[in-house]
C-alpha cells in the first residue's frame, strides 16, 4: 500500500514538474462553467425536439443529463484531489487500470474527443458570424479534393488558431481571460431568457402542442426520433451542451489548493450551468411552439430565431455577436485545459516527446497546444457542427464512464491514502452513474451504429500506437 501511495506521489511530481500553480477558485469554477456554456444550448434544443417530439421530454432529457454530469462530478472530484497532477483522466485511468487504458483515452481525447470539440466550436462561431453578416460566408470559395472550402471553414480555423496564441500566455492569463469570459456567458443566456420571458408574444400552451410528422428535423436520423432511443438520442445532445463539467481535471496540476478547490469547481460549475439551461429552454419553449423550433434551421439556432421574432432583426446581430463570444469563450477554456493530456503523456514517453517541452518565459506547454490546434484545424475542414458533437459524446463518455468508476479502485487499492473530499453518495450514486453511461452508449450504438462503430474504431486503432510508443520499455523489461 504504501509503495502505490509512493508512485502516486511520484508520479504528482513528474506530471507537474515546471508548471505553476496560477488557478485560483473562482478560475477554476469558470474554465468548467465557459467549456459548458458554448454553443450547445443555442443550437441542440432544435435536435432534441425532432429526437423526443415534445416540451416536456426535452426537458426531462437535459434535466437527466444534468443528473448524470453532477453524479459524475461527485466521483471527478474526490479522485482530482486525491491526485491533483497534469493531465486529468489520463492519469486516473493510467494507475487505476492500466497505462494502455491511459494512452487509449489520451489518442482518443487528442484525435477526437477534444479535438472535434473545438472544431464544432469554432464551426459554431463562424455559423454565428455567418448570420450576422447576412450568410455571406457560406458560399463556397474552392475545392480541395472532395472538401469545399467556404468563409466558413476559413473563419473556424482562424478561430482555432487565434486562442491557440492566446493560451501561449501564462496560466493565470488563460484563467483571468476564462473568468471574465465567464461573467459574459452566464449574462448572455440570463438575458435570452428574460428577454424572451417578459417581451416575447408566446403563450404556456406550447408546453401542450407535440411536434408533427411533416415537422422539418434538418440533418436528424428518423432511427433517432421518438421512445426509448429518441430520449437516448436527446440526452447526447444535451451531454453536449453539458460536456466541460470536468474540464478543469487536466489542470490539476496548475489549480491552487487543489484539494479544496477542485472538487467546489466541479460541482459548483455544474450546478450554475444547469440551473442556466433549464431556465433557457423554459423560455424557448413559450416563445416558440416545438414545431417552429424542429423546423429551425440547420444554419440558425433556436435561440436566433426566437429573439428575431421577439424584437427585431436589430436585436438579434447583437445576440448573435455575444454569441460569438460565448463560443469563443468555450474553445478557449477547452484549449487551456486540454492541452495538457498530451503534455503529460509525452512527458511519460506514451507521445511525441517534443510535445513534453514547456516554454521558458511563460511555462505552458507550447508545442501541445500547437499540435491540438493543428488537428484541430483538419476536423474543421472535415466535419460538420452535429457530426463531430456526436462523435466527442460517444468517445468521451465511454472514458467518463472508466474515470469515475475508478472511486472504486482506489478506495479498495488506496483504502488509507488522505481523501480531502469524499464522493457525495459513494457508491450508489457512481455506481448510477456507471450505469446510466452504460445504457447510455448501448442507446448511441442503436440510434447511430455507424458512427459510434467509427468511434469505437477509432479507438482500437489507438493500440498499434502504444505498441510504437512503448517498444522502448519493452526493450528494456526484455534485456
Amino acid at each position: 500500500m504504501a509503495e502505490i501511495e509512493r508512485n502516486v506521489d511520484a508520479g504528482a511530481r513528474r506530471s507537474s514538474a515546471g508548471l505553476v500553480r496560477g488557478i485560483g477558485l473562482w478560475a477554476a469554477v469558470s474554465i468548467n462553467v465557459a467549456n459548458m456554456i458554448g454553443t450547445g444550448v443555442f443550437l441542440k434544443t432544435r435536435v432534441m425536439t425532432c429526437n423526443v417530439g415534445s416540451p416536456s421530454l426535452v426537458m426531462a432529457a437535459w434535466v437527466a443529463a444534468g443528473l448524470l454530469a453532477l453524479a459524475g462530478t461527485f466521483s471527478y472530484g474526490e479522485v482530482s484531489a486525491l491526485m491533483p497532477v497534469a493531465g486529468g483522466e489520463y492519469v486516473f485511468l493510467r494507475r487505476a487500470y492500466s497505462r494502455v487504458v491511459g494512452f487509449l483515452y489520451g489518442w482518443t481525447f487528442f484525435g477526437i474527443a477534444r479535438s472535434a470539440s473545438q472544431a464544432a466550436l469554432a464551426i459554431g462561431f463562424a455559423t454565428f458570424l455567418n448570420q450576422a453578416v447576412g450568410n455571406a460566408l457560406e458560399p463556397s470559395l474552392f475545392v480541395v479534393g472532395s472538401v469545399s472550402i467556404t468563409g466558413v471553414t476559413l473563419v473556424s480555423i482562424a478561430a482555432i488558431w487565434a486562442v491557440a496564441v492566446v493560451n501561449f500566455r501564462p496560466v493565470s492569463t488563460g484563467g483571468a481571460l476564462a473568468l471574465g469570459l465567464t461573467l459574459i456567458k452566464v449574462a448572455l443566456v440570463i438575458g435570452v431568457a428574460v428577454t424572451l420571458l417578459l417581451f416575447a408574444h408566446g403563450t404556456w400552451s406550447h408546453w401542450s402542442q407535440p411536434i408533427s410528422a411533416a415537422a422539418t428535423c434538418e440533418q436528424v436520423s428518423p432511427s433517432a426520433r421518438g421512445g426509448v432511443i429518441g430520449f437516448g438520442a436527446a440526452m447526447v445532445g444535451a451531454l453536449w451542451a453539458y460536456d466541460g463539467w470536468q474540464n478543469v481535471a487536466p489542470l490539476a496540476g496548475e489549480v491552487k489548493n487543489p484539494e479544496r478547490n477542485l472538487p467546489r469547481a466541479f460541482v459548483g460549475g455544474m450546478l450554475v450551468v444547469g440551473a442556466l439551461y433549464l431556465g433557457v429552454n423554459l423560455a424557448y419553449f413559450y416563445a416558440m411552439t416545438p414545431e417552429q423550433i424542429a423546423n429551425v434551421s440547420v444554419h440558425s439556432s433556436v435561440a436566433s430565431d426566437a429573439l428575431r421574432a421577439t424584437i427585431g432583426p436589430a436585436a438579434v446581430i447583437v445576440i448573435l455577436g455575444i454569441l460569438m463570444i460565448s463560443s469563443i469563450g468555450s474553445l478557449h477554456a477547452s484549449v487551456l485545459a486540454n492541452s495538457r493530456i498530451p503534455y503529460a503523456m509525452a512527458r511519460e514517453g506514451l507521445f511525441f516527446r517534443a510535445l513534453a517541452a514547456l516554454s521558458p518565459r511563460t511555462h505552458v506547454p507550447i508545442r501541445a497546444i500547437t499540435a491540438q490546434a493543428a488537428w484541430a484545424s483538419v476536423l474543421a475542414l472535415l466535419g460538420n457542427y452535429d457530426a463531430l458533437t456526436d462523435s466527442v459524446v460517444f468517445a468521451s463518455w465511454l472514458f467518463y464512464g472508466l474515470a469515475a468508476g475508478s472511486v472504486f479502485v482506489f478506495r479498495r487499492s488506496m483504502p488509507d491514502a488522505p481523501r480531502p473530499y469524499r464522493a457525495f453518495g459513494y457508491p450508489v450514486l457512481p455506481a448510477l452513474f456507471l450505469i446510466v453511461t452504460t445504457w447510455l452508449l448501448i442507446n448511441t450504438f442503436i440510434a447511430d451504429t455507424g458512427r459510434a462503430l467509427l468511434g469505437a474504431l477509432y479507438i482500437a486503432l489507438g493500440l498499434p500506437f502504444y505498441w510504437w510508443w512503448t517498444r522502448g520499455s519493452r526493450r528494456q523489461a526484455s534485456a
